[in-house]
């Protein structure tokens, strides 16, 4: 061998790996002994394009050997016919079966000429010219023999139109749906020259007997695979035993020659009759059908026979169809079907099953098929039996989010598109994708649709890599979207009341509780009017809404506040979104709205919130001193005060609306609402704090901030103002006037900023409880405050300051503050007998100046008869007594000192476990009356849609009497009433 024959080119430089690739070139004649012939480089190079170049050789060299004869004009035309080229070997190259039939066939080769161009009226014009004999069809093997023939001939054009972009790119790919049309349209054709192939071999039937041919499943859809079953239904007219034997025949003709036809999905399935009347199907489908046969019937198309009885037959069906939601169970019973489908899978071959298997083809038509028949009652764009249609018609409609409709269809495709290469290599009805470990198989599969290596990795790896990718999107959405809890509730809504502008709905309104039905029609006519996506959106969720509104103690009020809210969200791209992909964001937030006209306000200005409605963990997990940080985090990074303590009130917003959210769904206790909303005051009063120091300098005083009250407690509400007392002392070298004036002014800043008016719940910093009240300084120094206390402090203000605690400022002015008033507060042998009774007298004097006029003492949260006043001076009372012996005593928590006097024995546990009932249950009924009003309130409401609001919020239910919450109430006051009579007042 010379040095030339060892550097001549090989064949494997155009993909051919096989053996005798180098003499089957050289056969053809496009090889010699230096390399490639120069005229049939382009030829080689198409070769070397197409999936399998091996075996497209192979099917070349067999097809020479067949027909020796043309193989002249075939060569010639490979060689000067792009079109004709690439049509053929991607054929050879990517199907077996079909590579048998061009070489058995000699010159079917020429049928490539041209691209495939039929519907399926061409399809049955070119079929029934292959069985035409003298005139008249063919019977029998013959026909069989024909069918099949003229069958694989016109499937030899598709599948050379599928693949001819791999060799030339610019004969463009066919879509998936183009393609799935073709197969479909050759499956119509089949069916309806067989049909008339079985009348003649049945005698040609009598003008009394008509039948129709019901298309089902894919072919209903028009998306067929290569290899599929097609899925019939018959319905007959006339005689029956003659239009059962036609039927019979017909199956078994196609049966024979092309496909198999498969009749099972009839009604009662292969045990029932193959040919009904449409009154049998009408009569089966109204009293026996089960769901899964209404899901079927989505897809059902006439496609052959008498034109007028299928059509009869769509009419009777599809009414049936679009109400079959209706079903009690429906939704359960088709994601029902959905997990018996997949549990049939081998676990095996689970992760590779196409069809079957988590996140296949079923994932997608089955979501898909239950969103249609959920919102297609009232939506006719949605009736489509494609996939791919009612997919897009769904994200048209809002149904589903672009994005996720983006991405089943590319998955789908893909899928589809492996699903027809695996099937076309040897005409095998396969849906198992190649093991990881068959690199060959992988590889021919990446080259069947047209990937390349990428970035090292080879063709088969990208191909991998994509289906894992693919089928783990197709679950997530399946998951998202099959099992989204809004299908149920838009399936339990009758069919006429998801048609919102109709006299109907108004009725419906009026019968669902709502008090001026033609006013809410309007909210709804606003809502939903136009034809915009978000008008679509809004026109699947407000027949949910409309029934959670219904449940709420404010129907009309709840649909009022949600068409404010959503007008105000109306640019925020998420907000419907999140409430048409979470269901149970919808229900709460039905709740809120229809409960609470407070939450309606914070909503708007802090939309984020509404994201956690669905997340119960989200909506009460966060920590209080962690959010406290952030919060501070955040207004530090603003220089200005201007843009910092809107940051602190945005993020108190926020904070605000998530614990009230919580706390009106029942999902945060007590303590933890008052921890909460404590801890995010004091947060916010330590970002303005610093903030105003650093505009007013910090180098001439320290500042502290003390809690007082309910704030110092860890007990606010939703509308307390903020108690406290600030404190200073001078910075080295600075007079205490200085200083004083100094810390006044930022004390100032801080009540000022924080008071200024906003659309948010009032921030007040209230120092009244200071020395001397409002007549006194607002700061004093620590040892002012101590020289205070020694001379003039008198027993309320020992009192006030039990609840005294660091808020804000500095850490160590505030240690030594609580250190000076220790003994104030926890006198040395407690406070005296006459000091005690001074306390109840001022308590009386309490009860009977500041209770309003007209109240009613027994249903008055703060003032009323065992209400929280009651509850904390009894426990203030023995604190000041006791605290000085009693370590336990020593807290600024109301519910603290109250287990503490049960823990020592200075009270009984059931009296302590009365006080404490009561003040739990005074605090969330405040609380809850604060929220329904959407402003601070003390008294209990006693009547109306309030007292329901309130009830509902302290758990009772719908059907029950609200006056039993209000009977509930006064009991419990009224036993911790009866203990503090005998521990404020007797002891």
């Amino acid at each position: 061998m010379t040095s030339r024959d060892r550097a001549a080119p090989k064949p494997g430089r155009f993909g051919l790996t096989g053996d005798r690739a180098h003499e089957q070139l050289i056969a053809a004649g496009w090889w010699n002994a230096t390399g490639p012939v120069e005229e049939s480089v382009p030829v080689l190079l198409a070769l070397s394009r197409v999936p399998d170049p091996d075996a497209a050789l192979l099917g070349v060299e067999r097809m020479r050997e067949a027909d020796e004869a043309s193989w002249g004009e075939l060569n010639a035309t490979l060689h000067t016919d792009a079109g004709l080229r690439a049509r053929l070997l991607a054929t050879l190259g990517g199907s077996t079966t079909l590579t048998d039939y061009l070489v058995s066939n000699p010159g079917a080769w020429r049928r490539l000429s041209e691209p495939a161009r039929a519907d399926v009226d061409g399809y049955t014009a070119r079929l029934r010219e292959a069985l035409r004999d003298d005139g008249s069809l063919l019977q029998g093997k013959d026909a069989v023999r024909a069918l099949r023939q003229g069958y694989r001939g016109l499937l030899l054009e598709i599948a050379a139109a599928d693949l001819a972009f791999l060799v030339e790119p610019d004969l463009g790919q066919p879509s998936y749906t183009e393609v799935t049309t073709w197969l479909t349209e050759l499956a119509e054709a089949v069916l309806r020259v067989a049909l008339d192939v079985a009348w003649l071999e049945c005698g040609g039937g009598d003008e009394a007997t008509r039948l129709a041919v019901i298309a089902m499943g894919k072919t209903g859809g028009r998306e067929l695979n290569y290899v599929s079953d097609v899925d019939v239904i018959f319905v007959g007219e006339g005689d029956n035993a003659l239009a059962t034997r036609v039927a019979s025949g017909m199956m078994r003709l196609v049966g024979a020659s092309c496909f198999e036809v498969d009749a099972a999905l009839r009604p009662e399935g292969k045990a029932g009759a193959l040919v009904r009347t449409i009154d049998g199907h009408a009569a089966y489908y109204k009293k026996w059908a089960r769901t899964w046969e209404f899901q079927a019937l989505l897809k059902a198309r006439p496609v052959a026979g008498d034109a007028e009885l299928g059509a009869q037959y769509a009419e009777i069906v599809t009414p049936l169809v679009w109400s079959a939601a209706e079903r009690e169970n429906f939704v359960a019973d088709v994601q029902s079907m959905r997990r018996k489908v997949e549990s049939h899978v081998p676990a095996d071959i689970a992760d590779r099953e196409l069809k079957l298997g988590r996140g296949g083809l079923r994932d997608v038509e089955f979501a898909v098929q239950l969103l249609q028949l959920v919102h297609g009652r009232a939506d006719p764009e949605l009736r489509s039996a494609s996939t791919m249609e009612a997919l897009e018609a769904l994200g048209d409609g809002g149904y589903v989010g672009r994005s996720d409709v983006a991405e089943l269809e590319s998955a789908y495709r893909f899928l589809r598109t492996i699903e027809h290469r695996l099937q076309l290599h040897r005409l095998r009805r396969t849906h198992l994708f190649p093991d990881a470990e068959d690199v060959d198989e992988l590889r021919w599969l990446a080259r069947s649709i047209g990937l390349k290596p990428q970035r090292g990795r080879s063709a088969g790896e990208v191909l991998l890599g994509e289906f894992r990718k693919k089928i783990k999107a197709v679950r997530r959405l399946h998951e998202k979207l099959f099992y989204r809890p809004l299908l149920e509730s838009v399936a339990r809504v009758p069919t006429e009341a998801l048609r919102l502008t109709t006299d109907e709905a108004k009725r419906r309104l009026a019968a669902l509780g709502y008090a001026a039905p033609d006013g809410a029609l309007n909210h709804i006519k606003a809502l939903t009017s136009g034809m915009s996506r978000r008008a679509s959106i809004q026109q699947t969720l407000l027949p949910v809404l409309l029934d959670r509104f219904a449940d709420t103690p404010d129907p009309d009020g709840g649909l009022l506040a949600y068409r404010k809210v959503s007008e105000a969200l109306a640019e925020t791209p998420w907000y419907l979104r999140v409430l048409r992909d979470e269901g149970a964001v919808v229900d709460n937030l039905a709740t809120v709205l229809g409960t609470s006209k407070l939450i309606p306000e914070l909503l708007m200005r802090a939309p984020e919130v509404l994201r956690l409605l669905g997340k119960p963990d989200e909506l009460t997990g966060k920590d209080p001193d962690e959010v406290a940080v952030s919060l501070r985090k955040a207004v530090a990074r603003h220089t200005f005060v201007h843009s910092a303590v809107p940051t602190a009130r945005s993020l108190r917003r926020h904070e605000m609306l998530r614990v009230a959210c919580a706390d009106l769904l029942g999902l945060m206790p007590v303590p933890k609402v008052c921890a909460a909303l404590s801890s995010v005051w004091a947060a916010v009063l330590q970002a303005t704090l610093d903030v105003a120091q650093r505009r007013k300098g910090d180098d001439i005083a320290t500042l502290a901030v003390i809690g007082m009250g309910r704030l110092g407690g860890g007990e606010l509400g939703y509308g307390s103002d903020a108690d406290v007392l600030f404190v200073c002392e001078p910075c080295e070298g600075v007079s205490e006037a200085e200083a004083v004036r100094y810390a006044t002014e930022v004390a100032s800043m801080v009540s000022r900023l924080l008071g200024s008016p906003s659309q948010d719940p009032p921030l007040t910093v209230d120092a009244d409880l200071r020395p001397e009240g409002r007549q006194g300084p607002l700061v004093r120094t620590l040892e002012s405050y101590r020289a205070y206390y020694q001379r003039w402090g008198e027993v309320w203000e020992a009192q006030a300051l039990l609840r005294a605690r660091p808020i804000a400022g500095d850490l160590d002015l505030c240690e030594r503050f609580v250190e000076m008033i220790d003994p104030v507060r926890y006198p040395e042998g407690g406070i005296s007998a006459t000091q005690a009774r001074e306390v109840r007298r001022i308590k009386a004097r309490v009860d009977t100046e500041r209770l309003p006029k007209g109240t009613d003492p027994r249903t008055n949260t703060k003032l009323g008869t065992g209400g929280l006043g009651d509850v904390e001076w009894t426990a203030q009372l023995m604190q000041l007594l006791h605290a000085h012996e009693v370590s336990a005593l020593r807290t600024t928590s109301t519910l603290d000192a109250l287990a503490a006097l049960a823990e020592s024995g200075l009270a009984a546990q059931a009296d302590v476990d009365a006080l404490t009932e009561a003040w739990l249950l005074a605090t969330k009924v405040r609380n809850a009356a604060t929220l329904v009003r959407g402003k601070p309130v003390d008294q209990v409401p006693t009547s109306g849609k309030e007292l329901v609001a309130v009830a509902r919020i302290l758990g009772y239910e719908a059907d029950e009497d609200p006056g039993e919450f209000l009977d509930a109430y006064r009991r419990t006051t009224r036993r911790a009433r009866a203990v503090v009579d005998r521990l404020f007042y007797d002891g």
